[in-house]
């Protein structure tokens, strides 16, 4: 079984296909990196070739990067000694491209290699590119649904099979970080401005074969290699690059505050390899790439954010048995914010909507909101106008519940009262089919409570979508207590459908995202009636790899929505709702009419346009500054920690079944530290017997919310891991 194969046509070009075996995609492995070395060897020691093409047996797809489970096993069969067994086999793709790059020739001269194109003939990523890079020419298909890219920045690694230093040396460091620290895939027309490739065909096959025939000797030396190189921008040690590498670092810290070990590796990388020869830049950047490897950060984020979310997203808490529910007509009720999101979403994934509100101006400008948003994408050239017209074509916007007859699934996105929910389930449930599911896009109300109202609980659940809708990537599917395996399976399918990563969770207050949102909010809230400056705390979270603070975050949501859920909390729990200084700075400003960007008055004051100008100094003179500010660590601590004990209940309590879900529905949920690969996983890379004994020490100092929960202390006590304990493969096996 091999996935690159070796054939030549009658004017001597030879043709290395990459097809993996039993995969939709191609993704390197170790031995695929092995055959194609023995290939390439194979070609260049043919005199009857004159040049190679490489390219893909995949229609439409290139290459998906290096296949992940290949740096884990490497490390679990290096025993004591994983760094130097990565660092070797990192070392060893270095060897097969530099070979690939010098293609036989003369070292001295330069002069008698053979040329090597790459026919992109779709989706490029990760390793991928790195070895296009390597080749003499790139050509890609003039497709532009076929994307480019170097996107390792995004699972906690960076592009270190040779990217990083020779995109770094083809463009100049301050074009290069742009690139490598986004971790962007690009279409073929902004790949070629930004010299990932150097050329568009319809066909990237025959232009690449063109090239390679009428190549000479000077178009196989890469700049690197010729006499008298310079570095675009100008090297460290030049005026022109010290300041390049200035900006760069600059820009580097502006974007990762710090908190994402692989954005430093990179530069370091780049900057290090920058004052060396191009074979030692290489060795440099396998030594700045085993060092992340060998991070915990790394290994938690291609754990959660690769392994684990592709695992959800194909189902791996679908139940088992249940056949295909694929959603064929979809009814929103509501067209509302939410509902016109979820219109767009379901109308984007080619499903039949019917959006209903109370009058047909409602209704239509909530269809209103998916037109608006393609003809911004029309704008940007990412929409044509036969896709508009087909989009709003399949989205009915009515009043009339009748429109609702054959739907197969209902998300009801109304007004967030019991009552008025209540209501609309018993109208619609007597016009909709039998075996229609009925979902509930709430955010706080319970499903089981919701379900009540319901002839058909076992055909009730949450849907729970975060807001943006078209943005946001994940959706939270609540269990009630009656909510049967079908319900469960309709959900899932329908949020593969309009690709999105699923979670699903069991029913209890705020669910679980929200469980875990609203004490990081309340601390951030606490903190200020402490005296703690705002500045500080949104700093902060910042600098934990958090996208906002908590201040600036209650901003966002509104000051008003914080007050209507604690009060509402506050009249469900009755004398168990514990007492917060939090509630009472949100109801004050409240008060103040001062209720976040909406109202142009929040923690910020804001300009006429709505942009943020400077935290509001009113806030000090109902509570004033601290003379003695916190030590930063502290404050991070207290904003973690609020978080990930929540994440722990949840699952002591059966909310979350699957630990995956925890870590995934964090990061995607609502943002928290990616570093970290998700609050369990901190927990893990911290350890949990230090975790317990800071609970121990935050609940003395600012009391019982930071009470140590006994799962955490029982794993404390017996030195266990969170993925130890609850790793889901080894209790599938």
């Amino acid at each position: 079984m091999t996935d690159f194969t070796l054939t030549k046509d009658a004017d001597g070009v030879a043709f290395v296909t990459w097809d993996a075996q039993g995969k939709s995609m191609n993704v390197l492995t170790r031995e695929a990196f092995q055959e194609v070395s023995q290939l390439i060897d194979q070609a260049l020691s043919d005199d009857e070739i004159k040049g190679i093409v490489i390219t893909s047996g995949k229609e439409g797809s290139f290459a998906g990067g290096m296949d992940l489970n290949t740096l884990a096993t490497i490390r679990q069969e290096a025993g004591d000694e994983p760094a130097q067994a990565l660092f070797d086999f990192v070392m060893g793709g270095h060897h097969i491209l530099r070979k690939l790059e010098l293609a036989g020739m003369d070292p001295k001269t330069k002069k008698g290699g053979k040329p090597i194109a790459c026919a992109i003939n779709g989706t490029c990523a990760g390793i991928g590119t790195e070895i296009a890079l390597a080749c003499h020419h790139r050509v890609m298909t003039n497709n532009p649904k076929s994307k480019i890219g170097l996107p390792e920045i995004l699972l906690g690694i960076f592009p270190g099979g040779g990217g990083t230093i020779r995109y770094s040396r083809m463009v100049g460091a301050m074009a290069a970080a742009p690139v490598l620290l986004e971790g962007k895939m690009m279409d073929p027309a902004k790949a070629k401005g930004a010299q990932l490739i150097d050329a568009v065909a319809d066909d990237p096959v025959a232009a690449a074969k063109e090239w390679v025939l009428n190549a000479k000797d000077a178009d196989l030396v890469k700049p690197w290699d010729a006499k008298g190189y310079k570095m675009p921008g100008g090297a460290p040690y030049h005026p022109a690059g010290f300041m390049t590498f200035v900006g760069a670092s600059a820009m580097v810290h502006g974007k990762t505050q710090g908190a994402f070990p692989a954005a430093k590796a990179l530069l370091s990388a780049i900057y290090e390899g920058a004052l060396v020869d191009f074979d030692t830049a290489l060795k440099i950047e396998a030594r700045w790439f085993t060092n992340v490897l060998m991070n915990p950060s790394s290994s938690a984020m291609i754990r959660t954010l690769f392994l684990n979310k592709e695992a959800l997203e194909k189902g791996a808490v679908r139940p088992k048995g249940v056949p295909d529910q694929r959603v064929k007509k979809i009814g929103v009720l509501g067209a509302g914010m939410m509902g016109a999101g979820i219109a767009l979403v379901s109308a984007q994934a080619g499903i039949e909507v019917v959006l209903v509100d109370r009058d047909q101006e409602a209704a239509d400008k909530g269809k209103a909101y998916t037109e608006t948003y393609l003809d911004k994408g029309i704008k940007r050239g990412k929409v044509t106008a036969e896709k508009k017209e087909a989009m709003l074509a399949r989205i009915t916007a009515t009043p009339d519940l009748d429109h609702l007859k054959g739907c197969d699934l209902i998300i009801e996105a109304v007004f967030e009262d019991m009552g008025v929910k209540a209501e609309m389930t018993k109208k619609v449930e007597a016009i909709i089919p039998e075996d229609c599911i009925f979902a509930s896009n709430t955010s706080t109300l319970p499903i089981t409570d919701l379900a009540k109202a319901s002839v058909r609980p076992d055909q009730f659940i949450g849907i729970h979508f975060f807001s943006p809708v078209e943005k946001m990537l994940l959706v939270e599917i609540i269990k009630g207590k009656e909510t049967g395996d079908r319900a469960v399976a309709k959900a899932l399918d329908y949020v593969r459908q309009i690709r999105k990563t699923p979670i699903v969770v069991n029913d209890a207050r705020f669910f679980y995202a929200n469980r875990c949102i609203i004490p990081y909010i309340n601390e951030g809230a606490r903190m200020i009636t402490e005296g703690v400056s705002p500045v500080l705390i949104d700093n902060a979270a910042r600098q934990l790899g958090f996208p906002v603070g908590p201040i600036q975050l209650t901003d966002e949501t509104s000051i008003d929505l914080g007050a209507k859920i604690a009060r509402a909390t506050k009249a469900a729990m009755g004398n168990a709702y514990p007492e917060s200084p939090s509630d009472d700075l949100i109801f004050w400003m409240e008060e103040q009419g001062r209720l976040g960007r909406k109202a142009n008055a929040g923690f910020f004051d804001y300009d006429e346009k709505g942009k943020r100008v400077e935290y509001w100094k009113g806030l000090q003179e109902k509570y004033p500054l601290a003379k003695d500010q916190p030590d930063l660590i502290e404050v991070q601590e207290r904003l973690m920690f609020a978080q990930v004990l929540e994440a722990v209940r949840a699952l002591e309590e059966g909310v979350l079944e699957d630990i995956r879900e925890g870590d995934v529905g964090a990061i995607l949920g609502w943002g928290f530290a990616p570093w970290s690969g998700g609050p369990l996983s901190w927990l893990d890379i911290i350890g949990t017997p230090y975790a317990a004994e800071r609970c121990d020490q935050l609940a003395e100092k600012y009391g019982e919310r930071f009470a140590c929960p006994p799962l955490l202390r029982e794993m404390a006590e017996k030195g266990q891991t969170f993925y130890g304990r609850f790793n889901p493969e080894a209790k599938a096996a």
